[in-house]
């Protein structure tokens, strides 16, 4: 479907070479105040055609905020979000009226609907993303004010290229099988990066990673495959930080199978994982146990965060973090990106998870908030004051 969320209600619309594209997004509290340009950064962070590390489709992607919205202030009813598709050339396409393109969604579309969008790659075009991001930084705006949530996603890896903080094991296939040592994955560097890592170290760089000799051989691993007319896939890691704790939906939507379901319908993604994600498969669990301690504000924290901020499907406070695949892209006879332009989209889809699993928390806490105090059950079962 087209629909994304509960009560953050996000619908997006448009095919890769039509009029327009653009989204409706319902839920939006009443009373934020809100510019074009609060949602036309994320756009332009988005945009493809800035190097010649991309692909060479060329868009201005304005915004323009069709409803929802007076003398810059949201009135809570369905705000609609266009962007106009300028670089239209559905005749770039004609090659796929005699066959399907490999690995792209022609056949399948035709498979499912006994019909497809003549040009592009219609509604599985990265085109579509684009009412998700202004629906995400609508959503971040909100987030950052109520909150003080952040969301910051860089690129950790370029085909073999991997940025060492986020690098996974070496390969454990010779490895001793009765060594249970732990892999350090939550490194003091790593915890760092995780903990202070902002928008504008991430966009330093073109390829999007805040590490400038990684970055640089990122770049090399890039143009080596255009030169070769061909394409190379990534990942992109995402941290969260300051989300509240007790969000997620046990028990079919908890918070990180929330977060899957948001990265995996995102273009070209193929994994996701979540705090340790399989590293963690190889860890006992006497060493991956997350200890908890006092805080400074009294309340209960973990001493680590293998967990990534999630356990039993909620949210416990500590930073959020996981990992996105990008297959290799498949369109290989003109120069493709790999995963740098897909940062504001994961930002944007964790955006959205976390508002509307915060309208739900918010909505059910205000329905408790109405009934007499509880004086009956044991304090073992009741949160402390």
């Amino acid at each position: 479907m087209s629909t994304f969320g509960t009560l953050y209600r996000v619908t997006t619309y448009g095919e890769s070479h039509c009029a327009s594209v653009g989204a409706i997004i319902d839920g939006c509290p009443p009373g934020l105040e809100l510019t074009p340009q609060d949602l036309q950064t994320q756009l332009s962070r988005r945009r493809p055609g800035q190097s010649n590390l991309t692909t060479p489709r060329n868009e201005k992607d304005l915004v323009h905020i069709q409803s929802g919205l007076e003398l810059g202030v949201t009135l809570g009813t369905p705000i609609a979000i266009l962007v106009k598709n300028e670089d239209q050339r559905p005749h770039d396409y004609t090659e796929t009226d005699l066959y399907p393109r490999p690995s792209h969604a022609d056949y399948t579309y035709l498979e499912k609907y006994g019909i497809k969008a003549s040009s592009g790659g219609g509604r599985s075009s990265a085109r579509e993303t684009i009412g998700r991001v202004a629906a995400g930084a609508l959503a971040e705006k909100y987030l950052k004010i109520a909150y003080g949530i952040e969301i910051v996603a860089f690129v950790s890896s370029v085909g073999k290229v991997h940025l060492s903080a986020t690098a996974p094991p070496p390969s454990q296939i010779n490895a001793d099988e009765e060594d249970d040592s732990a892999t350090d994955t939550l490194s003091k560097e790593y915890l760092e990066l995780l903990s202070t890592i902002t928008r504008e170290d991430v966009d330093k760089h073109i390829t999007r990673c805040p590490h400038p000799e990684t970055a640089e051989r990122m770049t090399k691993r890039i143009l080596r495959a255009k030169e070769a007319q061909d394409s190379i896939g990534g990942t992109v890691t995402c941290v969260i930080r300051n989300v509240p704790s007790g969000l997620g939906e046990p028990v079919f939507d908890k918070f990180e199978a929330k977060l899957a379901h948001a990265m995996l319908s995102i273009p070209a993604t193929k994994a996701f994982e979540v705090g340790s994600g399989f590293r963690g498969t190889e860890v006992p669990g006497s060493q991956h146990n997350d200890a908890f301690i006092r805080g400074e504000n009294g309340r209960l924290r973990t001493a680590t965060n293998w967990s990534g901020g999630i356990q039993g499907g909620i949210t416990n406070g500590e930073h959020i973090y996981f990992r996105i695949g990008f297959k290799s892209p498949a369109t290989i006879s003109q120069p493709q990106d790999t995963a740098r332009y897909d940062v504001p989209i994961v930002e944007a889809m964790a955006a959205m998870v976390i508002m509307d699993e915060l309208l739900i928390q918010n909505a059910r806490k205000t329905a408790a908030s109405l009934l007499p105090p509880i004086t009956t059950l044991p304090p073992t079962m009741v949160m402390p004051k």
